[in-house]
């Protein structure tokens, strides 16, 4: 008996893969496969690199895991606080960022700027120069205080993907006294930069700043004697008539893939004259009628303006929201910091301080808004202009 195959479709034969067919998808699961694992290699190498700082580990460890505010495995917000908004996903975020239709989100040419000379002031004024983003100077009752410099030019460890605005890098730190106390507020690139505090590291007196900050620091080869970290709480006794309050915030921290191994905090600066919040990063929160029952009045609170986004607002204040802040902290005057250097979010560049001066009108708060490197005298802050106004 002969068998012929079927001739009509759907009839029974067996159909065999090429092997050529199949050695091409193993060749191709084989080179994905290597791209990954080499891309996985090459992102762990560049990890590598000192900038990005140590996790704490030994004592430091130890003391950080018995804090009240460290549970299962990091640092916690006092009120639930998720990365993203509802509604919001990594995949919206990423495309509203890179591809978004706002406008103007940098400036269209160099910011103005005032370049004060920091090396002969007056020792007896008491004076606040602003950098630009979250980095300012004090002087205050005779001490030299430094807050979360950034002096690079860059906000993340990958530099071409936030340059600082042009006319925004008039100091560097050759420009920057000896100081006496210097902040940092939590361990993001944009509030603690690697090449900032490597060259200011001869002029440092005191380092205060959040439990596991220091862990980089340490590994950056600065001496443990003068960090001073604390948790969320604490009274730090400084020199006569100076004292420091750390306070919560409602951000995160981390400089790699793991967060919230380091605290961030807000500080509350008691001089022998004047009572100045320093608020860090942080969306708006209970903490901050909390802060001003028990510290206010302040005779100046600096908030974060700026980088703001639906998507993320429990961890960064809408402007609107600094009104409310300035208020609840019992606060005399605002100055708005954290815009006006680096694009981190996708809205327009001087949107933060449009929305938030309009605001501040509004309910009539007095505000402070100078310029880069232009001197404000604390004893009486003078807003001279409103510079960013025909700026595209």
């Amino acid at each position: 008996m002969i068998f012929h195959p079927p001739e009509e479709p759907g009839g029974f034969f067996l159909k065999q893969t090429p092997v050529s067919a199949v050695c091409r998808k193993k060749r191709s699961m084989i080179i994905f496969v290597s791209v990954v694992v080499l891309f996985i290699i090459a992102v762990y190498i560049f990890m590598q690199q000192a900038k990005f700082g140590k996790t704490p580990a030994g004592e430091r460890l130890l003391r950080i895991q018995a804090s009240p505010n460290y549970r299962d495995g990091r640092f916690q917000n006092q009120s639930v606080t998720p990365d993203l908004t509802e509604g919001a996903n990594y995949y919206t975020v990423f495309r509203d960022f890179f591809f978004n239709k706002v406008k103007r989100t940098k400036p269209s040419g160099p910011l103005p700027s005032q370049k004060t000379d920091l090396l002969s002031l007056d020792p007896g004024k008491n004076v606040l120069v602003w950098f630009g983003h979250s980095s300012y100077f004090m002087q205050v009752d005779g001490k030299k205080i430094l807050v979360d410099p950034v002096f690079s030019g860059a906000a993340s460890p990958l530099r071409s993907t936030t340059r600082s605005f042009p006319g925004t890098d008039i100091y560097t730190t050759d420009d920057i006294p000896v100081i006496d106390y210097l902040f940092i507020s939590h361990d993001h690139w944009d509030h603690l930069d690697h090449e900032t505090v490597l060259k200011l590291k001869p002029k440092i007196g005191k380092i205060i700043t959040g439990l596991g900050t220091a862990a980089h620091l340490e590994h950056w080869g600065f001496d443990e004697s003068i960090i001073i970290e604390k948790d969320w709480n604490e009274e730090i006794p400084l020199d006569d008539g100076f004292v420091v309050n750390t306070a919560p915030a409602r951000h995160f921290s981390g400089r790699g893939f793991k967060r919230q191994q380091a605290i961030w905090l807000s500080f509350v600066l008691q001089t022998p004259t004047l009572n100045i919040f320093l608020g860090g990063d942080s969306g708006y929160d209970d903490h901050f009628s909390a802060i001003g029952k028990q510290f206010g009045p302040f005779d100046l609170a600096i908030l974060e303006c700026g980088q703001y986004n639906k998507s993320w607002k429990h961890i960064h204040m809408m402007p609107e929201e600094l009104v409310q802040a300035g208020e609840n902290l019992r606060a005399k005057r605002i100055m708005p910091v954290h815009w006006a250097k680096f694009k981190l979010a996708p809205h327009s560049w001087d949107e933060p301080i449009s929305r938030f001066t309009e605001e501040a009108r509004r309910k009539n708060f007095p505000v402070i808004h100078p310029m880069i490197g232009e001197e404000v005298d604390l004893g009486n802050p003078v807003n001279k202009t409103e510079w960013w106004k025909g700026i595209e």
